[in-house]
């Protein structure tokens, strides 16, 4: 029947029926773009009067956050980073690191020191990981923190000669909260840059020539893993006991299912060295690095596309949620991401 009734139809008939179609095609076609377009996210710098270099960051909340860097450099904002205020700690150490367990239990890592806070940041005590006398002539330093319960907890980094060379890889171990630490062996004598739990018995290390460790027990005993590359791994996050990625030197990004039993080695056309890796959620992760680099994915780490970052400068420090994040970098670099 429709058949018979586009038979019987003249030619300028069909002629206006074809260029209504048309016109509407292209009309639905330009609705469908323009909310897309609209819904871009960006990055936009922040000012807060560093100059020195920012390393770390990282919020307990959208309003309440912390960036730290060289030579001591902490700051707090509890304005969604509107603005910012300096805590002075005892420590003209870079710091490396800032990690909250919860809301009020936070942690910041300086070389050899570490400090904490138990009222969400208003106030910070060191507290005494070693005991100088265990190393001998040796110096730790400590690079990142991270705890699998309430009570357990690690800090990773490297012994290091009078030359500032490192000789030994260091973990250690508290029990009590961060009262108290004492040594871990690991299988490696190499740099450790970053440690994730996953739970309370997963947990994973990554270090220095393509270094990658995990532990089945919360972090007493630790096995390699074959990360298939020979470049520095700088960081590691892990969504679940399966799913986790690593990034590192040279455009390095490895990608797991099965809690790094096999690292999957995600090519790219991004070569610069990338330093931070952190998913909001299973789904959405980004990538910071060297150049003002920032990579987005949307499919589990699988492809990435290049988001505009406005700077030149390198970012060290990530911090991502589905509603909002942060990066921080050279010469007291913030920018924040907005969807």
């Amino acid at each position: 029947m429709l058949n018979s009734l586009k038979d019987n139809l003249s030619s300028e008939e069909k002629i206006l029926i074809i260029s209504k179609k048309i016109t509407f095609f292209y009309i639905f076609t330009f609705l469908s773009v323009v909310p897309a377009f609209h819904a871009q996210s960006s990055w936009n710098q922040i000012k807060n009067g560093a100059t020195s270099d920012l390393v770390a960051v990282y919020f307990t909340s959208a309003e309440r956050g912390f960036v730290a860097g060289d030579k001591g450099y902490l700051a707090q904002t509890t304005d969604g980073g509107r603005t910012w205020a300096r805590q002075l700690l005892n420590a003209d150490e870079d710091i490396n690191e800032i990690y909250f367990r919860n809301d009020k239990n936070g942690y910041v890592v300086a070389g050899k020191k570490m400090f904490l806070t138990n009222d969400g940041g208003r106030s910070w005590r060191e507290i005494k990981i070693y005991d100088p006398k265990s190393f001998r002539t040796a110096a730790p330093e400590f690079l990142s923190v991270r705890f699998a319960d309430k009570k357990r907890g690690l800090i990773v980094g490297s012994l290091l000669n009078k030359n500032d060379e490192v000789i030994d890889s260091l973990v250690m171990r508290t029990d009590d909260g961060g009262e108290t630490w004492w040594r871990v062996m690991v299988p490696s004598k190499l740099e450790l840059f970053h440690l994730v739990f996953a739970g309370s018995s997963r947990g994973w290390i990554v270090g220095d020539k393509g270094l990658i460790l995990t532990t089945r027990d919360g972090g007493l005993s630790w096995q390699k893993q074959t990360s298939g590359v020979d470049k520095t791994l700088y960081n590691v996050d892990f969504r679940d006991s399966e799913e986790g990625y690593v990034v590192g030197g040279k455009g390095t990004i490895l990608r797991t299912e099965n809690g790094g039993e096999t690292w999957e080695l995600v090519k790219t056309n991004f070569p610069n060295t990338f330093l931070r890796v952190d998913f909001a959620d299973n789904k959405n992760g980004w990538i910071v690095g060297y150049g003002g680099t920032i990579l987005r994915s949307g499919d589990k780490g699988k492809t990435w596309i290049k988001q505009e970052s406005n700077t030149k400068e390198h970012l060290y420090g990530l911090f991502m949620m589905k509603k909002y994040g942060w990066a921080v970098g050279a010469k007291g670099l913030i920018v924040e991401y907005q969807k």
